[in-house]
């Protein structure tokens, strides 16, 4: 973490930025990067939508998080919420924040960065719980998620065109450390 600095993100200036890093991490075609810009501009007009980035002594980002208020009329919640429902834990829709998109660069993966970026996010975020999705599979973001307190609410979440199914995940704020 010596050669970035965590702070607050101008994620519509920087949207193609950091759309390229979450490419690179994520493994996204073109189409979907131009889709996704679409959403991540869409989301950032929700009031409370914060971003933070990470960022490389000469400006380049090598992280970034952004997130939101969840809503149940969002299209994410409308997708969730029978799963949750159906196992008894819709309520974390409400009074959360949602972790939107985190990506690090590949090249500066493994160093905190990420952790770095969610709890950050998170302390700040006035509400009593954190939830996110992340693919359904063992892999090392699920792995930081566990680490800061997040929990399986539902595995095997289908979201319409995506390849594989995914976990939603909740945590009560702050993080565990």
């Amino acid at each position: 973490m010596d050669d970035v600095v965590v702070g607050p993100l101008d994620l519509a200036a920087r949207v193609d930025e950091a759309l390229a890093v979450q490419a690179l991490a994520f493994g996204l075609t073109d189409d979907e990067i131009g889709v996704r810009r679409h959403i991540v501009l869409r989301h950032l007009t929700t009031p409370g939508a914060r971003a933070l980035g990470a960022t490389t002594p000469e400006g380049r980002l090598a992280g970034f998080v952004y997130g939101l208020p969840n809503d149940r009329s969002h299209w994410w919640s409308s997708v969730v919420e029978p799963y949750l429902r159906s196992v008894g834990l819709d309520f974390w829709l409400d009074d959360s924040f949602v972790i939107t998109e985190l990506h690090v660069h590949p090249a500066y993966q493994k160093r905190g960065i990420g952790r770095a970026l969610i709890t950050r996010i998170t302390d700040e975020a006035p509400y009593p719980r954190s939830i996110l999705s992340a693919i359904d599979t063992e892999s090392p973001a699920r792995a930081l998620y566990r680490s800061l307190g997040y929990q399986d609410l539902a595995r095997r979440v289908l979201f319409p065109s995506a390849p594989a199914p995914y976990a939603v995940m909740g945590a009560p704020l702050p993080l565990a450390r």
